[in-house]
């Protein structure tokens, strides 16, 4: 049986004797029925695993003593997918949920032209992006920005490779699969429901941004995001 996966966002601070919190104990606690003696591991999403025996199986206010840790060198490779929020926030958060599972380790929303919904919570967010890191066994939490506006976006960003995933048929694109040189860090621009204007369009490629294709079929904006995520990963 696999030792449950928890996360404490100071774990690099933690001394010997690790406090849980509240949400945490009642968890391990009250939902898998641990008790003083059973180990856990944490992470802290920076590359740190602590594996710890339970001190103290209090509901509320469980304490765990360090046994061993291990560090986990940051990934050569930091993808990076800027994509459009959507009017869907549960669209949008699946989309969270399987880029982090894939290993992408930046995620920036944008907010385009065309992107009809720009409220954004962050710590929800982050929560989903915690819980994806832990359900699929990871150590390094994906980064994920404030939502910024487009061209914003295109002056700031410095991937080794630019690309954008774009719809309109009369501009050349090349598939993805083709023009992604493996090793290297890459960034990936994905438009809003009814897809990048002209003018992103072209302001992208002044910037540097390769136009490219995901694929045959045209995708919702979060599975454009996925696909793309999948391809950066697996190349």
């Amino acid at each position: 049986m696999d030792i449950p996966f928890f996360y404490i966002e100071n774990l690099a601070s933690a001394s010997g004797s690790i406090p849980l919190s509240e949400e945490t104990s009642r968890h391990v606690v009250q939902v898998l029925r641990m008790k003083t003696g059973e180990q856990i591991q944490l992470t802290d999403g920076k590359g740190k695993l602590v594996t710890a025996i339970i001190a103290d199986d209090h509901k509320k206010k469980a304490v765990v003593t360090r046994l061993h840790e291990k560090i986990f060198p940051a990934p050569e490779r930091k993808n990076t997918i800027a994509i459009s929020l959507v009017k869907n926030a549960s669209r949008f958060e699946w989309f969270l949920e399987k880029a982090t599972e894939n290993g992408i380790a930046v995620i920036v929303p944008l907010i385009c032209s065309r992107t009809e919904k720009q409220h954004f919570r962050t710590d929800r967010m982050k929560n989903i992006l915690v819980s994806a890191m832990l359900q699929s066994q990871q150590v390094w939490l994906p980064e994920i920005h404030e939502p910024q506006p487009f061209l914003k976006y295109l002056s700031v960003e410095t991937a080794t490779q630019k690309f954008i995933a774009h719809c309109e048929p009369d501009k050349e694109k090349s598939a993805l699969s083709k023009l992604y040189k493996s090793g290297s860090s890459a960034s990936v621009l994905i438009g809003p429901e009814g897809d990048f204007t002209s003018a992103e369009i072209n302001a992208a490629l002044d910037a540097g941004f390769v136009p490219v294709a995901l694929g045959e079929t045209r995708l919702r904006t979060e599975t454009a995001g996925l696909a793309a995520a999948v391809l950066l990963q697996q190349l």
